[in-house]
Formats: structure tokens, C-alpha cells, sequence
């Protein structure tokens, strides 16, 4: 098994990392992961000068592989944000467009469950603001709000969200991006 950290830019991405499902989704693919997840905080965090303490930490505990997950925002694109954060030969930067919460918009299963009707979103990862979409669409299916983002992705975890359905939506690659990276990496890794 390969051992991976993770550095992520708030507390949604650190909840999902550290679920239940996820743990799986890493054990299914031969990987272990280092504790603990570092939140970094914010996007403006993610910097190779504010990294380093963070990776050297990750590294210590036994980590071979560092996986960098940040949102790309407003940024121009995800290549840019990629280079703004740095990766080196033993981090992999992965870049939710436009939020981590279109993840959630491209679950459909879960949100079916969540809504108790269909729901299919076509193109999740084109939501400017993915938690604002997820607020409406639960107030006016359900007449009641969603909380905070804390909260809500704390329900989607208890109600089966899955990393792998986001990744086989048809119009949610950042997911898809990622899952493949954990499914590749044993055989970067030497």
C-alpha cells in the first residue's frame, strides 16, 4: 500500500477526505492515508512558501504521495491555479471546478435520496457559486434551507455521498481527474 496525504483548502474537502467512503475508495485502490488532513484554511493558503511546513509534516508521517485539493474559484483556469500552488514530484494538486460542492450537484444518487425525487443536474462544474445552487434547489423542492456548508456536506456524507458517482457524471471531469489520479498512483509511486 501507498501512503498519501492530503492538504485541502477547508473544512468540506477535509469531511469528505476523511469519510468513511473515501477510506474505502483509498483502501480499493491500494493506498493507506497519513494523518492528519491539513486544512489549510483557504485557497490564499495554498502556497508553496505555506506549504512546505505542511508537506515536510505529511512526509514524516510516512507519505510518498501529497495530494494538494483546492477549489478553483474565480480563478482564470485550472492551470494557472495549479502553478499559483505549486507541485513538485511528490504532491499531485487536484482543482474542484468550480467548487468541491458541485461535486456534491453531480451525485445524483445522493441527492435523490436528500430531495426524494429525479434529480440530474447536466453541468454541475459550471455553477459559479455550487453551494448558492445546492441552497435554492433544497428551498424550493423541500421549503427548508441546507445550513451552513459545514453542515450540509456533513448530511451529504451520512446520506452515501460518493466520490466515484460525481466522477462518472458525464459533465463533472474534476472529479473524474481526481479518482483517476488515486487509481494511477501505485504505479508512479516507486
Amino acid at each position: 500500500m501507498v501512503k498519501v496525504g492530503f492538504i485541502v483548502e477547508g473544512k468540506t474537502e477535509r469531511k469528505i477526505i476523511e469519510s468513511a467512503d473515501f477510506q474505502q475508495l483509498l483502501q480499493d485502490n491500494r493506498l493507506s492515508l497519513v494523518s492528519p488532513v491539513i486544512n489549510a484554511d483557504g485557497n490564499g493558503n495554498l502556497l508553496p512558501e505555506k506549504l512546505k511546513e505542511e508537506i515536510a509534516i505529511l512526509q514524516s508521517n510516512g507519505a510518498k504521495k501529497i495530494f494538494i485539493l483546492a477549489d478553483l474559484d474565480q480563478d482564470a483556469c485550472i492551470t494557472k491555479t495549479r502553478e499559483r500552488i505549486g507541485a513538485s514530484e511528490d504532491t499531485l494538486v487536484i482543482i474542484a471546478v468550480k467548487q468541491i460542492e458541485a461535486w456534491f450537484l453531480a451525485d445524483s444518487h445522493t441527492m435523490s435520496t436528500l430531495l426524494h425525487e429525479e434529480f440530474f443536474l447536466e453541468w454541475p462544474e459550471q455553477e459559479n457559486a455550487p453551494f448558492d445552487k445546492l441552497k435554492s434547489i433544497f428551498l424550493d423542492k423541500t421549503n427548508r434551507g441546507v445550513g451552513t456548508k459545514d453542515t450540509f456536506t456533513a448530511r451529504m456524507l451520512k446520506y452515501g455521498f460518493s466520490l466515484t458517482r460525481a466522477a462518472q457524471h458525464p459533465n463533472c471531469q474534476s472529479a473524474a481527474y481526481f479518482l483517476n489520479k488515486l487509481s494511477f498512483i501505485n504505479s508512479q509511486t516507486p
